[in-house]
């Protein structure tokens, strides 16, 4: 399953350390950031729950930027 999220993130760098944040979590099987757009794309593994993944996907990023934001509802593309 694959889903974009809308993020807010200060700089191309942050934005590729988030993506390698995310790619790290549990349950994400591959994740994408464009920081032009402000869209992360998230590939969840099979039977990983979205919400509970992004929850855990945000708190790794904040580590990364502790001011970055992702909104857990879809952008629906």
């Amino acid at each position: 399953m694959k889903k974009s999220y809308k993020i807010e993130v200060d700089c191309a760098v942050c934005a590729d350390k988030m993506e390698q944040a995310a790619k790290k979590t549990a349950g994400v099987k591959d994740a994408v950031v464009n920081f032009m757009a402000l869209k992360m794309n998230v590939e969840f593994e099979e039977g990983a729950d979205a919400g509970s993944v992004m929850k855990e996907v945000l708190k790794n990023c904040k580590k990364v930027e502790d001011d970055c934001e992702i909104y857990i509802y879809e952008t629906g593309k």
